[in-house]
């Protein structure tokens, strides 16, 4: 015999402003099998929940209904309030009142009343077919996968490795230290970037916890949280690092020059390359696209048009000969505990825009080209020059959202970043050249963070940049001088400014491949491609799927401070994670009952986290069987099923078929 206690939440006037507290109070007494209902003016404080664990305990309570916000708010505060009175924390249930209820009827406190206690009800007769689960314990892998190496990589991987778990970091291209490896100065302390980041880069290399994989990436991930089964795949750098010494001799022999993808094509790196002088390895790898032996080889396979060089000079001059030709990649299958994703961001391209001259004009550089130009370590030295004809340009215009809060491209968030960077590119120009004068075509200034206000003022009142409201419309040439038309809205009139060198501050986008690499993790990204956080305030680094988490600019523009924030506390969740022995599975999943399997596997097919798998009975029949700690109890796989042959615990058929027709009394 089920005796049910109902505890309705007033939850300050957020409830209690629109329903009738004592009005629903009353009802749920009225209800089948409860034995005692009251209210409180707060469940969740802790008076609240110390009145739920001595009412379960004074009135003999062996179901509990909670009457508040919810379940995604509050669940597991009840759940562990009514199993520390001795009770199974699967036979509570809560009735979403506030969400579902007050603030979607505030103009009809009677029907939001009539509502509050037709939701009391369905949940006091799903209660009493409610039956006690018990989680499940799995083992856990005691290491951590950090994929990507930009700063908030680097820094989530040495936190975890500190704590004394093993990490193995994987990063696509030959060298760690993404985006913030390629500027010069960061804002708004001005501090060297390549100062605050190489000795990180070399901490990390040298960390005896961390194995670091570059040129690599992530090619399928199985398993479940503390049991994650990953494939690397090695790609071919066709250079032995083991052998290597990272001399430099084979690059500044190599004949070849290509455009240098980390100097964003203002300059030129040779075929077998280290991307910069701090890279982390510093060892090379040669450009398949680019090289004269690769291309020869490719030749020889066909004969047809010209022949090329056969080159090979880097391996004829490699004094350890680690030049290996015949380096075939590699898959590697790892076992961890934890994943953290850490991709990054990619600038806008902004040669898809016609009207800043689609990026056929060469002095219409991006941010991070000025950058480049700006670095000791870039192509020109530290010298700031028009990349058309090697000038020291005296104009300068920065025209910010380029690539942000535009509809017309379907970007219309804010990158965040770009106000910023626009005051500290204006503040360098001034340094490298005193009589230089600079323009900011800006919509909104926005500088929220510490000292970034003052930093925008330094940018006018100590470099003299002036700020103008408005959009540019239209970039051309005209002799060496760049033409910027656009307005001013704030006297209403239109500007042009003839330039020597325009720069766009473009805006942040996700990272290349970010969408297939969420779908390997079963993870979910939004409309732009930024992964999604299990829930943006209270889990701000976990996802849906257990044991990953997300970190940095891959879930949205962030600056570098904010970035290692993140990469920290996805690396805290990670240590709390790996620091247990095992782990405790939701018993909330989806059962087979293998007598109605027809083998039709349709479950297989819309499960997004694999959870389905086959089994081979005794009689030779091949039927669905859940993998109960991948499972997240979404309720797909009951769907597909034809025969009915799933059901989902804590959502069977019966209790809410017991839902549905409570409201029929």
């Amino acid at each position: 015999m089920a005796r049910i206690g109902v505890f309705v939440c007033h939850c300050g006037s957020n409830i209690a402003g629109v329903v009738d507290i004592n009005r629903t109070v009353e009802a749920a007494r009225k209800m089948p099998q409860v034995v005692y209902a009251a209210d409180a003016k707060y469940t969740c404080s802790e008076a609240g929940q110390s009145a739920i664990r001595d009412a379960i305990k004074q009135h003999r309570l062996n179901r509990v209904v909670v009457s508040a916000c919810s379940p995604r708010m509050h669940e597991n505060t009840f759940r562990r309030t009514v199993a520390s009175a001795g009770l199974n924390p699967y036979l509570m249930e809560i009735a979403n009142i506030r969400e579902h209820c007050s603030w979607v009827h505030g103009d009809n406190k009677e029907a939001a009343t009539s509502k509050a206690i037709d939701l009391i009800g369905m949940a006091v007769a799903k209660v009493t077919r409610d039956e006690p689960l018990t989680p499940k314990r799995v083992s856990m892998t005691p290491r951590a996968l950090v994929i990507g190496g930009g700063i908030t990589g680097i820094q989530a991987a040495l936190d975890i490795a500190n704590a004394g778990h093993e990490v193995v970091l994987v990063e696509r291209e030959p060298s760690i230290g993404g985006r913030m490896s390629q500027l010069d100065k960061t804002f708004p302390t001005l501090d060297c970037s390549a100062c605050i980041l190489t000795p990180k880069m070399v901490d990390l290399a040298q960390h005896p916890k961390i194995t670091l994989l570059t040129s690599a990436e992530v090619k399928s991930v199985n398993g479940f949280v503390g049991n994650f089964e990953v494939e690397i795949r090695q790609k071919s750098r066709l250079v032995d690092h083991v052998k290597c010494t990272g001399c430099g001799t084979c690059w500044q022999k190599c004949p070849e020059n290509v455009n240098s993808e980390f100097d964003m094509g203002m300059g030129k790196r040779k075929s077998i390359y280290i991307p910069f002088a701090q890279a982390v390895p510093n060892k090379p790898v040669i450009d398949t696209a680019s090289c004269r032996y690769i291309k020869y080889l490719k030749w020889a396979e066909t004969k047809e048009g010209k022949k090329p060089p056969e080159c090979r000079i880097c391996e004829k001059i490699c004094p350890t000969g680690a030049i290996d030709w015949e380096q075939p990649e590699q898959i590697l299958t790892e076992k961890f505990g934890a994943i953290v994703v850490a991709t990054g961001f990619k600038t806008f391209d902004h040669s898809v825009l016609g009207e800043y001259g689609g990026g056929r004009i060469p002095d219409v550089i991006s941010g991070l080209q000025l950058e480049r130009l700006m670095s000791a370590s870039g192509p020109t030295g530290g010298e700031v020059k028009r990349p058309s004809d090697g000038a020291h340009p005296k104009t300068v215009v920065i025209v910010s959202c380029v690539g942000s809060r535009d509809d017309r491209i379907g970007r219309p968030y804010c990158s965040k970043i770009c106000c910023m960077y626009n005051a500290k590119h204006a503040i360098m120009l001034k340094e490298h050249d005193p009589e230089i004068q600079i323009y900011i075509f800006y919509i909104d200034v926005r500088t929220g963070g510490k000292d970034f206000e003052e930093f925008y003022r330094r940018s006018q009142q100590e470099a003299g940049a002036l700020w103008i409201r408005g959009r540019v419309s239209k970039i051309h040439r005209e002799g060496k001088k760049l033409i910027v038309r656009g307005e001013d809205s704030l006297i209403g009139r239109p500007v042009e400014i003839p330039a020597d060198l325009v720069v766009l501050a473009t805006g942040v986008e996700a990272s290349d491949g970010v969408v297939g690499l969420a779908q390997t993790l079963n993870i979910s990204h939004d409309s732009y491609n930024f992964l999604v956080e299990a829930h943006p305030k209270l889990r701000p680094v976990e996802t849906h799927t257990d044991g990953v988490f997300v970190a940095g600019a891959a879930v949205g523009p962030r600056d570098i401070p904010e970035s290692v924030a993140h990469g920290g506390a996805a690396a805290a969740k990670a240590i709390g994670l790996l620091s247990k022995e095992e782990l405790a599975t939701d018993p909330m999943t989806a059962i087979v009952d293998p007598v109605k399997c027809v083998s039709c596997f349709a479950c297989h097919e819309v499960c997004p986290f694999g959870a389905p798998e086959k089994e081979t009975l005794r009689d030779g029949r091949t039927v669905s069987v859940i993998n109960e700690s991948k499972c997240k109890g979404c309720g797909l796989c009951i769907v597909a099923c034809r025969p009915g042959a799933i059901n989902l615990r804590g959502f069977t058929s019966q209790q809410v078929l017991a839902e549905v027709t409570s409201l029929w009394r």
